[in-house]
């Protein structure tokens, strides 16, 4: 089972944060504007999603959809307490390993019909030092660091009390009809006698559902997150990514993998990639024959991603183990086949591997690992890129960056392959 925690290498906590509720606020950050007022984002996550079971944790792109969220959060730095509210056990846990603190919300604004303003008003209620509330919503993966705080010197620098997320929309809208009224639908923003191209027509601005962030008076005094003072923020629609339904999720995979936020280090252009042949090549299942013979299969999907790396100029070297005589002899037909380099590894593979990188002159951050288990943590941690195959045991699954969606021996190695060549391209895009 893949735990929902992964890629640990990008994960990032507030100094000071220890994830538990009811300790010490942390300091408020002197370099920041309004630095004598305590700023929190607080990230909305109930167990009880009707539309996608414990969607908020859900692996997107390799990542828990809360992640993402998290990550654009604290590597934002304008937050003195980055914050998930939640009623369920695993999302806390998910939380807390993104650098959360965890709000346990009461069973009384966890309910279906407990509205997002019940929540927030109840956090308010608990963490009175809290200045200013950042609500973030989980369900826009596409979040950047540069939105929040652009978003929130419109408070701290330009005296607004409320700040919402927009985006640019060009669509005309009618009137609703209801069959058998005989009533005409009419247009509500165009007039269709002078209908505007679209170059000529700037659209409507439209929520996008990314963020909401109001001062402690304004939710207090109005019982709201818009009001007084307020001003919107628009965001650009390749950002704007709201997942509501699980028919989104394949179309927002796309789309965070080209417009995602991934951390301070931008994605490596990786020139060399190892790959552990054992349970990422290779199901993890022996086959015996009618005369004694053990056999292996492996994908030819992941061959093509293979080669798919070669083409751009991408050297994979194979790695089997010294104690595995089967993974020895299956990587000797491999190398004919693809034209890898085979390498044999101990028990730390990090112990042969990094003479090969320093021979080739590499950094690890030029290089892609790709492992299953508790001995590839330390080379999956090192790695620029790094992954496993879904069915990999915890301990490597939160060690990498990438989590596949793929079981080793059914394509993970060309969804791997895919991942590293998507962000080579981004890197490489002027």
């Amino acid at each position: 089972m893949t735990d929902p925690s992964g890629t640990s290498s990008r994960k990032r906590s507030l100094p000071a944060d220890n994830g538990d509720r009811g300790g010490p606020l942390p300091a408020r950050r002197p370099g920041r504007p309004g630095a004598d007022r305590h700023i929190a984002a607080l990230v909305l996550a109930r167990g009880g999603s009707k539309g996608i079971p414990l969607k908020n944790i859900k692996m997107l792109a390799g990542v828990p959809l809360i992640g993402w969220v998290l990550r654009a959060a604290v590597d934002s730095e304008m937050f003195d307490s980055v914050w998930v509210s939640t009623d369920h056990d695993e999302i806390e846990k998910v939380a807390k390993s993104w650098g959360a603190k965890v709000h346990r919300r009461s069973p009384q604004v966890s309910r279906d019909s407990s509205s997002s303003l019940e929540t927030i008003q109840e956090f308010v209620q608990l963490n009175p030092e809290v200045d200013v509330i950042c609500h973030i919503q989980a369900t826009s993966p596409c979040l950047h660091p540069f939105h929040i705080k652009e978003a929130l010197e419109m408070i701290l620098l330009e005296g607004f009390d409320s700040v919402f997320s927009v985006v640019r929309r060009h669509q005309f809208r009618w009137e609703e009809v209801k069959k058998g009224t005989g009533k005409l639908t009419r247009p509500f923003n165009l007039d269709p006698v002078n209908r505007p191209r679209r170059q000529d027509w700037s659209g409507e601005l439209c929520e996008n559902g990314s963020f909401y962030f109001g001062t402690r008076e304004l939710i207090k005094s109005e019982g709201c997150l818009q009001g007084r003072k307020v001003c919107y923020y628009e965001m650009l629609p390749e950002y704007s990514v709201d997942i509501d339904v699980d028919i989104d999720w394949p179309v927002a995979e796309q789309r965070v993998l080209r417009y995602g936020y991934f951390g301070r280090v931008t994605p490596e252009v990786v020139q060399l990639m190892f790959c552990n042949v054992s349970g990422c090549l290779t199901e993890g299942r022996i086959f015996l024959s009618v005369i004694g013979e053990e056999m292996v299969s492996v994908n030819t999907r992941d061959i093509t991603g293979i080669r798919m790396l070669q083409k751009e100029d991408v050297e994979v070297l194979l790695l089997a183990s010294r104690e595995d005589p089967i993974t020895k002899s299956l990587c000797e037909k491999l190398a004919k086949n693809t034209g890898c380099e085979v390498m044999e590894v101990g028990e730390e593979p990090l112990n042969d591997l990094k003479q090969v990188v320093e021979q080739k002159k590499l950094e690890w951050k030029d290089v892609a690992y790709m492992g299953n288990d508790k001995a590839d943590v330390n080379c999956l941690n090192l790695a620029g890129l790094s992954a496993v195959p879904a069915d990999a045991p915890v301990v490597a699954i939160n060690a990498a960056k990438y989590t596949c969606h793929k079981v080793g021996g059914m394509g993970a190695v060309r969804e791997f392959a895919e991942h590293i060549l998507l962000q080579k391209h981004k890197c490489l895009k002027p």
